[in-house]
């Protein structure tokens, strides 16, 4: 399966033809010992494909696992479960002389062309490197190599002898791109290749990796954080949250119809033109849980705006629903704090205060909304066990009076079109679709 620079063996692609199939891959840090901690869920569960000569998005918050996945297709990072086949061959279970050779075919471009580049090395010598790791060529063909890629990414020749700290950010990215072509490789992880760069550099550099793909026939996994920059290079895209893809498909189809909250989440969020739009913003409250406890259902489900609520409390006013997932999250951070020797004692005592302060969280999420009575009093009974040093039969507690599905049970990723799946249980035919329910809650309407 490998691939040197001479005499190049790639077949002409086809626009079906599939390069990189993911299936169930999870990466999971932390130790497995009985006291240790519960593991980080960086990629947990994913599954899709990338079709040979296409550019494939990435986007999602920070933290949400983007560049964890695209180094764990690359082998840097061991994928805890699952397989990445590459043309056919999965490459989980490649080692030694055969995970080099596989090298070849597979690179990727960082994000700080600054702290990606050795200051100590010429520009020459960072480029060749590659090369030289893998024995190709002699010493002038590796250079006359080297000299044919600065040409390619718009570099001069006398650039072979400088060092990276006599360029601009710009040009680092261009000596970081040219290394990473170095052995002619049929697939390129971009982790955020532009988000350091300024903007008018930043379409320079889109322009070039796009003249480079269709000139090497280069596949792309492109990630990034900036929604506009995908849309104008990516054929298709896939969006992540802690660890899940949320969502998947065409990019022209998702970014003028998305389907999955999270996506309309994001999208609402990019700045429009047209003075005449009337569309609000649709704000998440909180923060993403913890990749080490996430929500046992839905990955989603403590920000959602079109969570399903539970039949009896589905008539609940936004801001009190808003109050309850904000308060539900600070009793599951308390949850998983360890409490001292003398805080257990003084909870065995009946004089534990560890956690008086709850009183203030929830006057801050409540203070200035009514809330019903019956809601009022499990939100009572929750403080209570709080203060008695107990907020695990809180978080309990809460879970069951006003969790749903969303927060019991993981959904499908279901099919929402033609190429295109998103990772939500309103999908299903026995709740309301999304455009209906953000129509009432967010929009109004």
């Amino acid at each position: 399966m490998s691939q040197t620079v001479e005499g190049s063996s790639r077949q002409t692609a086809t626009a079906s033809e599939t390069l990189i199939e993911v299936e169930n891959l999870k990466k999971y840090y932390g130790d497995s010992g009985l006291l240790a901690e519960p593991p980080v869920k960086a990629v947990d569960d994913v599954s899709f494909d990338i079709k040979r000569g296409e550019t494939f998005g990435l986007v999602g918050e920070s933290g949400s696992g983007k560049s964890t996945l695209g180094r764990t297709l690359l082998q840097l990072e061991t994928a805890t479960e699952g397989t990445v086949s590459f043309a056919g061959t999965d490459i989980t279970e490649l080692q030694g002389k055969d995970l080099k050779e596989w090298r070849r075919n597979a690179q990727m471009v960082f994000q700080d062309p600054e702290s990606s580049l050795n200051d100590r090395m010429t520009v020459g010598e960072i480029i060749r490197e590659p090369l030289e790791a893998h024995n190709w060529g002699n010493k002038k063909e590796r250079r006359e190599r080297v000299m044919d890629l600065l040409s390619e990414v718009g570099l001069q020749e006398e650039h072979y002898f400088r060092y990276p700290h006599q360029f601009s950010g710009g040009q680092r990215q261009r000596i970081g791109i040219a290394r990473s072509l170095a052995l002619e490789p049929e697939f390129v992880v971009l982790d955020e290749p532009v988000s350091a760069l300024d903007v008018s550099v930043q379409a320079k550099i889109i322009t070039l990796l796009e003249d480079l793909q269709e000139e090497f026939d280069l596949t792309y996994l492109f990630i990034a954080h900036d929604l506009s920059v995908v849309r104008h290079i990516c054929d298709r895209v896939a969006v992540m949250y802690l660890g899940k893809i949320m969502e998947l498909g065409e990019t022209e189809s998702l970014y003028e119809n998305p389907e999955n909250p999270y996506t309309r989440a994001l999208l609402s969020a990019i700045p429009r033109p047209d003075p005449t739009a009337t569309r609000a913003r649709i704000t998440l409250p909180g923060t993403p849980p913890s990749p080490r406890d996430p929500p046992k259902g839905c990955q989603f489900s403590t920000r959602c705006p079109a969570k399903i609520y539970p039949a009896e409390y589905d008539d609940l006013p936004n801001e009190v629903w808003d109050g309850l997932e904000r308060f539900r999250e600070i009793v599951r951070e308390r949850s998983r704090l360890s409490l001292s020797t003398k805080d257990r004692v003084a909870r065995q005592l009946g004089m534990f205060s560890k956690y008086d302060d709850i009183d203030e969280a929830v006057n801050d999420f409540f203070g200035d909304i009514d809330v019903p009575s019956d809601v009022d009093e499990h939100i009572d009974a929750a403080v209570e066990m709080i203060k008695d040093g107990h907020p695990g039969d809180a978080r309990e507690y809460l879970l069951d009076e006003f969790g749903s599905i969303c927060d019991h049970e993981r959904p499908a990723f279901t099919s929402v079109g033609d190429d295109r799946q998103s990772y939500c249980h309103r999908h299903v035919d026995d709740y309301e679709d999304v455009d209906t329910v953000l129509d009432r809650r967010v929009y109004g309407e």
